[in-house]
């Protein structure tokens, strides 16, 4: 949907609370009165990826989103209502940072940072930056990650992404790529439209047969 998710917000005439947030529409359907209603369902997708494909539990972990742009604030809120223990935002910028924390939680819940501010361990790190997509990662300490962590990229290519090379490299107990993100996402614009939520096994399995 890029590079249309911000021309479909400004052409909807309600939008909802994630979408508002996250100041894009990827899912446009029509009310009763013809009404054009927007969406984003990048944060649903991502939930349900973890949750119900990779197992991980989101429920008091701590959550660190790396990046405070246009990929994290569409997966923020949703992560921010699974109810961790601690998300952080951090960001190369901390002013974009504190921005999204304003955006989508009260004080003490989200807490907002620079990469160099960040010294302890999480349960999830997800790294929502646009760094992978040149082979490069974000500059976070590496002692945000340990053995048992899981770190998940929001990009998705043929072979590994050099944030989940990285991770690996540290450590940590698994690290996923955004493909399943992609297709969750996709099964509830599908249910928005249709009601019915179809079975993303095997597409997944599709579609990562197709690109390795």
């Amino acid at each position: 949907t890029l590079p249309f998710k911000e021309v479909a917000f400004r052409l909807s005439d309600e939008v909802s609370e994630r979408a508002r947030i996250a100041n894009a529409v990827n899912t446009l359907s029509f009310s009763e009165n013809d009404q054009v209603i927007g969406d984003n369902t990048d944060g649903i997708g991502l939930v349900r990826d973890l949750q119900q494909n990779l197992s991980v539990s989101c429920a008091d972990a701590r959550v660190l989103i790396v990046g405070a742009g246009g990929a994290a604030r569409g997966i923020a809120q949703p992560l921010l209502q699974t109810r961790p223990a601690c998300m952080v935002i951090a960001n190369r910028t901390a002013s974009r940072a504190r921005e999204l924390a304003a955006l989508i939680g009260s004080p003490g819940e989200v807490y907002p940072c620079a990469f160099d501010e960040i010294s302890d361990p999480f349960d999830l790190v997800i790294n929502a930056t646009a760094a992978s997509l040149s082979s490069e990662v974000p500059a976070l300490p590496e002692a945000v990650f340990h053995s048992g962590i899981t770190a998940y990229d929001l990009a998705y290519a043929d072979q590994p992404t050099a944030f989940m090379r990285w991770a690996l490299g540290l450590g940590v107990a698994q690290a996923v790529d955004g493909l399943g993100m992609l297709v969750e996402q996709a099964a509830e614009s599908f249910w928005i439209w249709h009601r019915q939520r179809p079975q993303t096994a095997p597409v997944m399995s599709t579609l990562r047969s197709g690109v390795r």
